[in-house]
């Protein structure tokens, strides 16, 4: 069996297994909350505007941005995957056709981006919480018919490494400006 088929098979599973009332009218709105990465975008500022969580905002935000430049700037023009709703003409879809590329799947990345944001400062209260949401995303995104499954794993797996990259170069950068104490030592001034 081809990869195509593969995918195709998964997305038409959940059309025929998965849809309801309930969830057509919730997906939409699932999804909705990372059109342009708002929830997360909210929960970084959020912490940035909080003393204690501020290093976590920071993290975050870079998070974002790195994986925005990475997906939307690098990714998804580069590869230029059609859709599987542009190659399924005959499904009605619950949302607006989004007018990207398919690969891979921003919202996923967006909200993967922030599970490895949390992730790689230990914030596991918080993590959990984050997780759920992430993955309801990513799913809402079969759901809607409007990404492979290919698509929402590269994008989990891109969100991921690029929330942890982005807590490894903050540490980075405040061991060399001093921010942090090196092992053993007093603050560097």
């Amino acid at each position: 069996m081809r990869v195509r088929e593969l995918e195709f098979g998964i997305l038409n599973w959940i059309q025929e297994n998965c849809r309801t009332e309930l969830l057509d009218a919730t997906m939409p709105l699932i999804s909705a909350l990372c059109n342009h990465g708002e929830i997360w975008i909210a929960l970084a500022a959020i912490l940035l505007f909080t003393r204690r969580y501020r290093p976590t905002g920071v993290v975050l935000a870079l998070a974002l941005f790195l994986d925005v430049l990475l997906c939307n700037g690098v990714l998804k023009p580069l590869l230029a995957r059609t859709r599987p709703c542009d190659m399924n003409p005959a499904l009605t879809l619950l949302i607006s056709r989004p007018q990207d590329w398919s690969f891979p799947s921003g919202h996923t990345a967006l909200s993967f981006a922030a599970v490895g944001a949390l992730l790689s400062e230990k914030r596991g209260r918080l993590l959990w919480p984050v997780l759920v949401l992430a993955a309801l995303i990513a799913f809402s995104r079969l759901y809607l018919y409007v990404h492979w499954p290919s698509d929402v794993l590269a994008g989990a797996a891109v969100g991921l490494t690029v929330g942890l990259a982005a807590g490894h170069l903050k540490r980075w950068a405040d061991k060399k400006t001093g921010r942090i104490c090196p092992a053993g030592g007093e603050e560097e001034t």
